[in-house]
């Protein structure tokens, strides 16, 4: 089972990375890469099969009797994103070796999790089913809250962290709910069954809808864009792997996976649609304005996840053929311009594009990788951007005026592109008149050629498109086919597309032109909703709810306690009682004349209780209510539980009384009228669920139950025991009955200390000899005796 195997070897190794970090964090960096390097061999390996059309799939039982288990299966979307996440991740970790030259703790942090985080990663891109891929969805939630994080000594750095889990964590519960939805509409919760078999219906909308939000909240998108910005605090190889080419992915990628499960489901493709091309005209412009280089990357993702997300929404061949070419660039070009940014930042102490001048020609192998990676990000030929940005244009090139609208969309988000494009560049490497040239030192080759690899990458992929056309036609073939299919190529001619292009490009020169003019207008804009704001402002309103929530009902009463205990019982379950109101046919007034007096007693006691003034009366009268429900047991012919009820409430009164020596023997406090009502109105609506619900359970069952045969079958044969109750509890659940005995044990412990300490401080206080002063007296031995 290589699928989970790598998975394993990734966490198994990252927990043994902290102890090899101690030592030397080059070697843990070194070694952490090895993983993520041998996985994307073994998958390469397999990608001829693959991409024929073959699947390797794997299963393991996790939990066979609830029908929970780990399914993996390597596809040609598997296959994919393994490029970006071991790929990629294999690279970043030996470019953190030079980034974290110092070591210190966020170098022995970073090795372990970085790794740990792409086995999380490899495990959510190998899943074939929901609940699976559920499972390692919050895991690289959790693996991205301690990166950003790290060691959580800045206030920055904790707020960051505690933002990107809130609004992922919160997004993924949302995506559970959708995934139960789904596969209990379905009948399966594997994908691949899912996408041979599509649902349909009211439920499989809804199920879209809210497996979206989650996509959503992963990915960046409007609303829950400003999480991704902020996360720029971490170190820029953690930038570089999660939020450019592996984590921030998991939201398109999972929306790619289940395209083919929604395919003319209106509730999937318009909201990726629209939500996707508004994030990319806002990360754009956002981007087109920023002075810090990974603020602007930032920006410039959240807008290429937006553009990834319409492109593998709209459901269609032609647009899953530019999804994964995109996906494929983004995951180089962003990668490597992540990279560079680190090294700057690293060699020249800033990533102000205010401050830097004169970096090309200090570091002029960076500034050409720096080139490599800005052509493919503004969609240049021969890059692989380029190839993916024509498709995607002509994607939406063969519908009517909505499709129109949407190339209309592309093609200023793609000027946006172009143009923060050129402002990384230039703001980084160009000379800047009164500007002094900035003094850095040349980056070593561990630094440069990690960040080579993938610009390389990416014009390789340019050139050698048939390799990408292969890779996102295997993929695309799961969409409904057309008679004249797509393919991804450096020219297809003279046409609308290129010319959509060539106007993307000239179009984000003149803006790149005009940026000052385009900063100032933005200045002056009124700014009525600003997400980061608009996210504190619901963080601070539920603090105070939560804050008023506690100061009303963690008042220190246990009737209050009692009482909101008993809202709850009646709100939630009471609810669903009334739902079946319907009582059982053979339902008696009693069983047994013995019953009757037996059931006066316990009323009448019970009733007695409330109107007791003395402590020890209502005990004692609590007590017959125990020793009533025991006679029922007895006529009920159930000895065995009269016996435990007798004992218990013996038990019960004897500890009572011991307590009552040092209570008063009145009730001291008494409820006032106003707070009579509402307890009693409480106290009776519970009892009557109660009764209810004991009756209407009682009744529902229509079979026999197989687990008390069982029991009575088994109980001479395997437990030489005549008495099936005492064979339940001391041989079919030993374990369950040593569990009570052990939480009993504890609480007799608990109670013994706290009965020997009050002695103990007692005893010190009657030998402690006040002080002397001028107005005590020195008692005689005798009279401090008595």
């Amino acid at each position: 089972m290589p699928l989970l195997a790598f998975v394993v070897v990734h966490l198994l190794v990252a927990l043994a990375l902290p102890f090899l970090a101690r030592r030397s964090t080059r070697a843990a960096f070194l070694t952490a890469a090895v993983p993520p390097a041998a996985a994307l061999f073994w998958v390469l390996s397999q990608a001829g099969p693959v991409l024929s059309g073959q699947t390797i799939s794997e299963t393991v039982e996790w939990a066979p009797l609830i029908g929970l288990q780990f399914a993996f299966r390597l596809d040609a979307l598997s296959l994919l994103m393994t490029i970006l996440v071991a790929g990629l991740g294999a690279v970043v970790l030996v470019y953190a070796d030079s980034y974290f030259t110092r070591g210190g703790g966020d170098a022995r942090r970073s090795a372990p999790l970085l790794l740990a985080f792409a086995g999380a990663m490899l495990g959510l891109i190998f899943s074939d089913d929901l609940i699976t891929v559920y499972v390692f969805w919050e895991l690289t939630t959790i693996c991205s809250f301690l990166l950003v994080g790290q060691a959580g000594l800045s206030r920055e750095s904790r707020r960051s962290a505690l933002q990107a889990l809130m609004i992922t964590s919160l997004g993924g519960l949302v995506m559970l709910l959708g995934f139960v939805v789904l596969g209990e509409t379905a009948g399966t919760y594997r994908i691949s069954e899912l996408v041979e078999h599509p649902p349909g219906g009211t439920a499989t909308a809804v199920a879209a809808v809210l497996i979206l939000v989650g996509a959503f909240t992963k990915s960046a998108q409007i609303p829950f864009h400003n999480w991704l910005p902020a996360a720029m605090v971490a170190p820029t190889p953690i930038s570089a792997y999660l939020h450019a080419a592996s984590m921030v992915k998991a939201g398109v990628f999972l929306v790619a996976r289940l395209a083919p499960v929604f395919l003319g489901v209106p509730q999937w493709y318009l909201p990726a649609i629209l939500f996707g091309l508004a994030t990319m005209l806002l990360g754009g412009w956002r981007a087109l304005h920023e002075y810090d280089l990974k603020k602007l990357l930032a920006y410039g993702t959240v807008s290429q996840l937006g553009f990834l997300m319409v492109l593998f929404g709209a459901g269609t061949h032609t647009g899953a053929m530019a999804g994964a070419a995109m996906l494929l660039a983004h995951g180089m070009f962003k990668a490597t311009l992540f990279l560079v940014v680190g090294i700057i930042d690293h060699q020249a102490g800033t990533r102000d594009i205010r401050e830097l001048s004169g970096l090309g020609r200090r570091m002029p192998w960076l500034a050409v990788i720096a080139v490599l990676g800005v052509a493919s990000m503004a969609g240049l030929p021969p890059m692989l951007g380029f190839i993916g940005k024509e498709a995607a244009f002509s994607a939406f090139l063969t519908g009517g005026r909505p499709d129109l609208l949407v190339d209309v969309v592309l093609v200023l988000g793609s000027m946006l592109t172009v143009a923060y494009s050129l402002r990384m560049l230039f703001g980084a490497f160009a000379d800047k008149p009164g500007v002094p040239a900035t003094k850095a030192k040349k980056p070593g080759l561990q630094a440069v050629l990690p960040a080579a690899v993938p610009a390389v990458v990416g014009v390789v992929l340019g050139l050698g498109y048939p390799v990408a056309d292969k890779l996102a036609s295997s993929y695309a073939e799961a969409f409904t086919p057309v008679v004249d299919p797509y393919h991804l190529a450096l020219w297809h001619g003279f046409n609308l597309p290129l010319l959509l292009s060539a106007i993307a490009v000239a179009g984000g020169v003149a803006l790149h032109l005009s940026r000052v003019q385009l900063t100032a207008m933005r200045n002056r804009l009124p700014r009525p909703l600003d997400a980061q704001r608009g996210y504190e402002r619901i963080m601070a309103l539920l603090e105070r709810v939560a804050v008023g929530v506690t100061g009303r009902l963690q008042v220190g009463s246990l009737p209050t306690y009692l009482g909101i205990i008993l809202l709850t019982v009646l709100a939630v379950p009471g609810s669903a009682l009334l739902l079946r109101t319907d009582l059982p046919d053979d339902l008696r007034s009693y069983d047994d004349l013995l019953q009757i007096p037996l059931a006066i007693v316990v009323i009448v006691a019970a009733i007695a209780v409330l109107r007791s003034r003395r402590r020890l009366t209502a005990v004692l009268l609590v007590g017959v209510v125990g020793y009533g429900i025991g006679g029922l047991f007895i006529v009920d012919g159930g000895p065995d539980l009269a016996l435990a009820q007798f004992l218990v409430e013996t038990l019960t009164l004897v500890a009572f009384v011991f307590v009552l020596r040092r209570l008063p023997v009145r009730f001291t406090q008494s409820d006032t009228a106003a707070l009579r009502a509402p307890r009693a109105i409480i106290a009776g609506a519970a009892g009557i669920f109660i009764s209810l619900a004991a009756v209407i359970f009682s009744g529902a069952r229509h079979a026999p139950p197989e687990a008390s045969a069982e029991f009575i079958a088994n109980a001479e044969k395997g437990a030489g025991a005549t008495n099936v109750v005492n064979a339940i509890i001391v041989d079919f659940r030993a374990f369950d009955t040593v569990g009570e005995i052990s939480v009993l044990a504890v609480a007799a412990t608990g109670v013994a200390s706290l009965i020997l300490a009050s002695r103990h401080e007692r005893r010190k206080r009657s030998t402690r000899v006040p002080p002397i002063t001028a107005k005590t007296t020195i008692k005689q031995p005798e009279e401090v005796r008595e």
